[in-house]
């Protein structure tokens, strides 16, 4: 199968050599700024293009994998003369329907994951989501998946949303939470390597209990001694205050409701 890959930047920069390896025939990569094309398509003995105009017509499948603001201006171009080709964007957070008026046969190819050009990924582990127009777009999305990962799911746009907005709290959202910690540790000139080993243990812990029964700390039992002292040591960054004290609130009052849900429960088998 022959794919252009149209992105140069971090989702691209993985995926496309994970195609690679599983047989797919990269032939093109397209890149607002040549460097960054060249720079991927040299990894994939490809050639390269920063120029819509000069996008390869000989291609099966083009792969978008672009910022979501960047999609719709580069759609039109990219579709038009290519219609009766596949067309698979890559983000979690864009619909399925930016394809419909410009493209017949287009679909998603949603790899879960986070992605930085410096550290290689291996595939086979991550949760790959499709959808397709038609049977040869969905056709195409599943073969790409299956090539690269053993966790391939049918997904409609609506859904991906919301399975997006979870990958948000879940690594966006998270790692600044590690630069707000990185952030208080400085000022005592503490360095944050010392939080890896506590990292890695609550990243661990969910692989074998829910979230709920992995929650620790103060604000579970609402300790108001530690979490008032704990917030006023925040008095010089308002901005981190609010998010510990609705944090705080917000662990509480799940783990409130966790405990009402388990005493209802306990009360309705007796």
């Amino acid at each position: 199968m022959r794919i252009a890959m149209i992105g140069a930047g971090n989702a691209a920069s993985s995926l496309a050599p994970a195609l690679a390896r599983a047989g797919g025939d990269v032939v093109q990569v397209y890149s607002r700024t040549m460097r960054s094309a060249a720079r991927l398509a040299a990894a994939l003995d490809c050639g390269a293009t920063d120029d819509l105009g000069r996008v390869t017509a000989e291609a099966d499948v083009y792969i978008v994998a672009l910022k979501d603001g960047a999609v719709s201006g580069v759609l039109p171009r990219l579709c038009k003369g290519r219609e009766d080709k596949v067309f698979l964007h890559t983000a979690g957070s864009l619909p399925m329907g930016v394809f419909e008026g410009l493209a017949v046969h287009y679909g998603v190819l949603y790899p879960m994951q986070t992605f930085s050009r410096e550290r290689p990924l291996d595939f086979g582990g991550i949760p790959c989501f499709v959808e397709g127009s038609d049977n040869e777009a969905l056709g195409t999305a599943e073969a790409l998946a299956r090539g690269i990962s053993g966790r391939v799911y049918r997904l409609g746009s609506e859904e991906r949303l919301h399975l997006h907005l979870a990958a948000v709290f879940a690594c966006n959202f998270a790692n600044r939470c590690y630069g707000m910690a990185a952030e208080i540790l400085e000022q005592c000139g503490i360095p944050f390597d010392v939080m890896l080993p506590l990292i890695d243990e609550t990243a661990r812990k969910v692989h074998y209990m829910s979230p709920r029964e992995a929650q620790t700390g103060p604000a579970v039992r609402y300790d108001a001694g530690v979490i008032g002292a704990q917030s006023a040591l925040l008095a010089g960054r308002p901005d981190l205050r609010r998010i510990y004290d609705a944090m705080s609130e917000s662990i509480h009052n799940a783990a409130a409701k966790a405990d009402e849900q388990t005493s209802d429960e306990q009360t309705s088998s007796q």
